[in-house]
C-alpha cells in the first residue's frame, strides 16, 4: 500500500511547482518578446530551482521539501522585483536581499556543520558557527556589489542593458544592512533547524562515497 505525503509536504511542493510555472512564463515571455533581461533571469533562476531536486536525484543528498521553497523563493522575488517589482515597490530590494542572504547563510552553516560532523578532529563551537555564518554573508554580500558595479562598466562602455545595476552608495549599504539582517536570522534561529539537515547531507555523501569505494 503506497503512503500519500503529508498535506504540508504536498502544499510544499505544490507552492514550488507553482514558483516553477511563473519562471517558466517569463522565461517564454522574454523568448517571445525578445526581451534579454527576462530571458536571464527567468532562465537562471528557472535553473537554479532544480538544484534540490539534482542534487537528490545525482548525489542522493536527502533534502526536506521546504529547503526546496526557500531556494525557490530566494530566486523567484528577485526575478519579479527585476520584472518590475524592484522600482514599483520601495521595500522589495530589502525583502529579496534579505532572503538571499539568509539562503548563503544557511548553505554555509549547512556546509560547516557537515564538516564538524564528518570528522571527530574538528569541533565547531556554536558561537563560532554565529561568526562564521555573518563573516560568510557579509563577504558574499560585498563580492555581490562588487559584480553588479563591473557590470555598470560593461553597460556604460558597451551600450549594453544589463539584468543587475547599482543605484548608488545609499542603496550600496541599504543592501549589506539587510543582508546582515538575513544573516543574523539564520545565525539566531537557524543553527536548531539546520542540524538535521547537515547530518541526513552527511550521511548521503558518507553513503555515496562507501559505494563507489567498493
Amino acid at each position: 500500500m503506497t503512503l500519500l505525503p503529508r498535506p504540508s509536504v504536498r502544499n510544499q511542493k505544490r507552492l514550488t511547482r507553482t514558483m516553477q510555472a511563473i519562471l517558466a512564463g517569463i522565461l517564454v515571455y522574454g523568448i517571445v518578446a525578445g526581451a534579454p533581461k527576462a530571458i536571464s533571469n527567468g532562465g537562471i533562476a528557472l535553473l537554479i530551482t532544480f538544484v534540490p531536486a539534482a542534487l537528490e536525484r545525482n548525489y542522493e543528498v536527502p533534502l526536506d521539501p521546504w529547503l526546496g521553497v526557500w531556494i525557490t523563493s530566494a530566486v523567484f522575488f528577485h526575478t519579479l522585483g527585476s520584472a518590475a517589482l524592484y522600482t514599483r515597490i520601495e521595500w522589495w530590494d530589502h525583502l529579496t536581499h534579505s532572503l538571499s542572504a539568509s539562503l548563503v547563510a544557511g548553505v554555509g552553516y549547512t556546509a560547516l556543520r557537515a564538516v564538524d560532523l564528518h570528522s571527530d578532529r574538528i569541533r565547531i563551537p556554536s558561537r563560532f558557527a554565529f561568526v562564521f555564518i555573518l563573516v560568510v554573508v557579509l563577504a558574499f554580500g560585498v563580492v555581490w556589489e562588487l559584480f553588479e558595479f563591473a557590470l555598470d562598466i560593461v553597460a556604460a562602455r558597451t551600450g549594453v542593458t544589463m539584468p543587475l545595476a547599482q543605484h548608488g552608495l545609499d542603496d550600496t549599504v541599504l543592501d549589506l544592512t539587510y543582508n546582515s539582517l538575513g544573516a543574523l536570522l539564520v545565525a539566531t534561529f537557524g543553527q536548531a533547524h539546520l542540524s538535521g539537515v547537515a547530518e541526513r547531507l552527511r550521511e548521503g555523501l558518507l553513503a555515496r562515497s562507501g559505494r563507489s569505494g567498493e
